[in-house]
């Protein structure tokens, strides 16, 4: 049996592979850039890895959606906006390197803090939380099947958010989690609650 499966996996969380805006360390939220070469290399790395899964949903930014592409070929790949990367408003596009230190001071410390023009860590929270919630209480899905997954595909800020909503603990906990390009998380259940199994795994 595959390793996820035996594991008794509901859902598998998959970072994109590496964007134009990770290699050239761009702080990048809604902006739709592509993969690298890098970044496929990494996506078709993970035919294979992610054992039975027939439906994907990704967020419809496209180095996502390349990614899912290319790790699941011949995969059923739904859209899933709820799963779309931070809206980073007036920040969009700035180097890391120059995003001051009271900006992401405000981040850390109040998860209500919205960007000037986009969201908060909150608003991330919210949508992926609500969605995830629905997907678990619907048992017509593939996560109620004991031999089938679903795999989502998305960015670095709800696949975070997801592993606080699989512990039961504040969002903030993503300021203590390291979650690196084309990496598998997975979510199982134990009864009717979900539960972190693997996180930012590459092998």
């Amino acid at each position: 049996m595959h390793p996820y499966l035996d594991s008794g996996v509901v859902i598998l969380l998959i970072r994109h592979g590496q964007s134009t805006a990770n290699r050239d360390g761009l702080l990048v939220g809604r902006s739709d850039v592509e993969l690298t070469e890098v970044g496929e290399s990494q996506a078709q790395a993970l035919v294979g890895r992610l054992g039975t899964v027939r439906v994907a949903l990704t967020s419809p930014l496209r180095r996502a959606v390349r990614t899912a592409e290319l790790a699941l070929p011949g995969a059923e790949i739904t859209e899933e906006p709820a799963f779309i990367e931070m809206h980073y408003g007036e920040l969009e596009g700035q180097p890391l390197a120059q995003v001051g230190r009271v900006t992401w001071q405000s981040l850390q410390e109040n998860h209500e803090w919205r960007v000037p023009g986009g969201e908060s860590m909150a608003d991330v929270d919210s949508r992926v939380h609500g969605r995830l919630n629905e997907i678990f209480r619907d048992t017509a899905t593939l996560v109620a099947s004991p031999d089938e997954h679903l795999a989502i595909f998305s960015h670095v800020s709800p696949v975070k958010s997801a592993v606080a909503w699989a512990l039961g603990v504040h969002g903030g906990v993503a300021w203590r989690l390291r979650l690196d390009n084309a990496t598998v998380t997975a979510i199982g259940a134990v009864g009717d609650r979900p539960t972190l199994l693997r996180y930012n795994e590459r092998r």
